[in-house]
This record gives structure tokens, sequence and C-alpha cells, in this order.
């Protein structure tokens, strides 16, 4: 049978806009199926029910209306009895459908409009689901386009197939676009929304800087050079910590290239953004000097506990190592992910004389000795009176100018002072109403104890409430500066474990979990079967 012009208008048509929006025939085809429905139900009354078939190689058209098969007949418009479905279709049984046809039918101008708008919402639909799909794996890459247009700083590129928006902060700093500028950015996010899927990129993204160089250095596509951090101060300067899995290779020349042509493509696509290229260490130590380059460090003391670290620098090489408006630091602080203090020389050395001193003013007030006694104790390496109290009394002994007698005296007073103190914590305790079962917790003591009084924890329930962070403090990091939050905890040596056990410990006192709760599944298992083995017995 030969198609009619009108039936190859439609396949044309279906053929058209699948080309010209991206999108599969099949979905153009069902969205006129689903209009020519529509209007046949305005034609035929809302209730019908109606099947619209498009073959998709001729273009032929089956108009039919669906009735149920059932005993008692409701509605004449959707069921039809089962004794007349039978003479239709003699296998037919309650519950199936029998297709009647209906005759082709002229479309209205009302009919024909409502129609058109289900064809284009359709194909609307199935375009930002085409879109959606196509970029939501793409997250993550840099793509070129094109720019469209800037509305309030927002720079609107046309990728092609779809649209993205360069936001005005994930745009690089004095950067300017204009109309049919060609761009380059970096996917970061992908959202359906209502108004159709959305494609952020970013050229301040610190993955842009990295995939730039995955693309301008040959031996990181290659995976022989793995680009370990990177830390921007978009369109300014930036750091990037680079390895290599094979010692020949130099991963800082690599990146670098043959007089700079590698760094400098990237440089050029960042507005000139100053490059330092640094060589990964898994000694954070090692990798905090290798980034503070240019400075050079004297000295570094790590506290892993805080995630802090202190850098002491020669006197000349201060600014340097803080760099601009605390850029070269900051930068540093987000490439290694540790807090860094910058310290002089000469900072550090009047510090360790004030700490000395008072260490040293510390002994003399708790032990009754006189000065040059406190300076000998704490030149020797004690911090505090416990630590003299309860050392090995041959340790003390063993001070030059020291003889057992002395030391048994000095430790018999360092025991007095403690014991003193104690029951001034102890009354202080009692005074702020803190309960003396928090003693329960391992590892909790009684100037502890008032710390956590002060801070409002007076009770088991109190403390089991409390987080890991309500005692040891915690740290914000925001547009590159860090903020300390201190806890109530936060002036006495407890690390992160060993608040995690004690808030474990306090919960199962109170009564929140059990054993049983802490327990793993082999180890759970155990306890059931050593449960019922006690039964049995």
């Amino acid at each position: 049978m030969a198609v009619s012009a009108n039936r190859l208008e439609l396949l044309q048509i279906a053929d058209a806009v699948a080309r010209e929006k991206s999108i599969d025939r099949e979905i153009v085809i069902g969205a006129m199926a689903d209009a020519i429905q529509k209007a046949a139900r305005s034609r035929y009354g809302q209730e019908t029910n109606i099947r619209v078939d498009i073959n998709q190689k001729t273009g032929e058209m089956k108009l039919q209306r669906l009735l149920e098969v059932v005993d008692e007949v409701e509605d004449p418009n959707t069921q039809i009895y089962l004794d007349l479905a039978r003479d239709k279709n003699p296998d037919a049984e309650p519950g199936d459908f029998i297709a009647e046809q209906l005759p082709p039918m002229d479309f209205g101008r009302i009919a024909a409009q409502s129609a058109k708008q289900v064809i284009v919402q359709k194909v609307r639909d199935a375009e930002r689901d085409r879109q959606y799909d196509e970029y939501k794996d793409r997250v993550g890459e840099i793509v070129n386009g094109t720019v469209k247009r800037v509305e309030y700083g927002n720079v609107i590129v046309d990728l092609g197939r779809g649209e993205g928006i360069i936001r005005r902060d994930e745009q690089i700093p004095r950067e300017l676009f204009r109309y049919g500028d060609r761009v380059r950015a970096f996917v970061y996010d992908v959202r359906r929304e209502q108004r159709g899927p959305q494609i952020f990129l970013s050229r301040t993204h610190p993955q842009f800087m990295a995939k730039l160089f995955t693309m301008e250095v040959p031996e990181i596509y290659d995976g022989i050079i793995t680009i370990k951090a990177v830390a921007r101060d978009p369109g300014s300067r930036a750091k990037i910590a680079v390895t290599s899995s094979d010692s020949s290779v130099d991963p800082v020349g690599a990146c670098v290239g043959m007089r700079g042509s590698r760094v400098q493509a990237v440089v050029g696509e960042l507005q000139g953004e100053k490059i330092d290229i640094i060589p990964w260490s898994p000694d954070a130590a090692s990798f905090l000097v290798n980034a503070l380059q240019p400075a050079e460090v004297a000295k570094v003391v790590l506290d892993e506990d805080a995630e802090r670290i202190e850098v002491v620098v020669p006197d000349d090489q201060l600014s340097l190592a803080i760099g601009r408006r605390g850029q070269n630091v900051r930068l540093a602080s987000q490439l290694t992910g540790w807090d860094i203090d910058i310290l002089t020389e000469q900072e550090e050395s009047e510090r360790r004389q004030k700490e000395f001193a008072e260490r040293s003013e510390t002994f003399m007030n708790a032990l009754n000795v006189d000065e040059m006694v406190g300076q000998v104790l704490a030149s020797e390496g004690f911090a505090t009176v416990e630590e003299i109290a309860y050392v090995d009394q041959d340790e003390v002994a063993a001070i030059e100018g020291f003889d057992d007698e002395t030391a048994s005296e000095i430790q018999e007073r360092a025991r007095e002072f403690l014991e003193r103190r104690e029951a001034e914590f102890d009354a202080k305790r009692v005074e702020l109403g803190v309960s003396d079962d928090l003693r329960q917790i391992n590892g909790v003591t009684t100037p502890m104890l008032v710390a956590l009084g002060e801070d409002g924890v007076k009770t088991m329930e109190d403390f089991a409430g409390c987080a890991a962070d309500d005692l040891i403090g915690w740290t914000e990091r925001k547009d590159g500066e860090t903020t300390r939050f201190p806890g109530a905890l936060s002036a006495f040596d407890v690390s992160r474990a060993d608040a995690d056990q004690m808030v474990l410990q306090a919960r199962l006192i109170a009564g929140w979990i059990t054993e049983a709760d802490l327990a793993g599944p082999e180890e759970e298992e155990e306890m059931t079967e050593e449960a019922e083995e006690g039964q049995a017995v």
C-alpha cells in the first residue's frame, strides 16, 4: 500500500524534530500519539479510554476505543458486557479489554492547538532529559563552548547540545566575556531543576587547573605522575603538589616542560595565574616545607591530634613565608590540610624563654623551693608537677646536685601539692553541682569535672548527650581562613579518640546503649553462643 502524502509528511516532521532537538524519533512519534489521543478525548468524552497507534514505517494511524470486559456494566463509555465482548472475541474474559476501531477525525482549531501544546511539552521534556543524561556523567570534565549572553555578571555558555552557566563567583577576577567568545570551563555540578537541567561551570575550581595539567602533561594522563593536591587563589597564585610512580621521571620538571612550555600553557588559560609546582611527600613535615616555598624553613613541630603545625623560619624569611596578604601560608594550608602557625626564630626563642620562666615559677610555688631548684627541674624537661610527683625517684636523684634525700623531699612536696589542689578542685566541683557519677568514666579527672561543670555538663545524661566536638572543640574553614572553636576539655590533653571513648562510656552507663549495640556481628554471635552455653549448664 502506498504511503499517502499526509502520512509521509507526519514521518518527515517527526524525523526533523528528532534531528533538531537531538532526541529519539520514537519519543517524537509517541508525543504525536499522545497529542492525537488528547484531541480525540475532547471529541468523544474525557472519560473515554482511547489508544492511538502510529506505524513508524508507514505513518498509518489507528484510533481505537478500549472497553473493559465486565459482568455488570456501570459506565457504557468504558465497559462492555461479557456476552457482547465474546461476540467480537470468543476468548474474552472479565478484566480483558476490547478495542473498537474509531473513524478518522478532523481536528478543529482548538483541538489542533491543544495537540500542538502536548507535542511541544513532550519534546521539551525529552530534550531536557537528554541534556541531563548527557552531562550528569561529565561532571569533573572540561568542556568548550561559546558565550551566548552575559546576565548580571553570570555567563551563559552554549555547549552545542546544551547550555551551561558560569556564575560570577566561579569566574577568574578581572576576566571579561563578550558574546561569541570561546570559553573553556570545568563542569562541577549538573542538577535537574524546574526550568530544565542546569549545568554549572567553573573557572576557579581547583580541579579545573588539575584537568588543564592533565591535558598538557602526557605523563599525568598516562598515570605516571599523580596530582595529589591543588590550592588556588584564582587569578593570582596557585600551588599544585605532584608525585611520580617512576623514579626516573621528575614530576616537577615534567609539569614545567621544556623552557616552561607546559606550565605556560596552563598559566595562559588561567589569565596569568602564577603556579608553584611542588613535589609531594608522604611525610607531613617534608611536604609542608615544600609547600611553603619559596620561603626557607628552619624547624617544624607537628600536633597530629589538632592537625596543627608550627613552622619556625629565619627572621628575614617571615614576610616571604606569609606572602602578600597571607597568600603563601593560606595556600600552603589548603594544600596540606594542616593549620599552620608561623614564628620567627626570635619569637620562638622568646616563647621558649617565657615557658621556661613560667614552669620554673610553677615549681617554685608548688614545691616551695628557691629559683635555682625550680629552673633546674624545668631545664631537665619536667613540664608539670604530676611528672615530678610520680616519676621514678632515681630520675630526680640523678639530676646534678641532687641526692636521694633531696629527690624524696621534692617528690613528697609535689604529692602534697597535688592533694591540696585535688581537694580544692573537688570543693569547686561540689559547688558547681557536678555529679560524682562522672568519675566512673575512664580518663576523667577532678579538674576536668570542674571544666565540665563550668560548661553546663553536670550529670551522666548531660555527658552522654555530648559529641566529641563538644569536649575537644572543632575547626571550621571558610574562604581559606580557619576558625577554632574550643570545647569543654580543650585545655586538657584529650585526643578525639579519647573523647569518643568517654562519650561511649557515658552512654553505656546512662543506659542509652548496650554492649551488644557496640559489638560487631561476629562478637554479637559469640556473646549469644556464650549466653546459650551458660543456660545449658
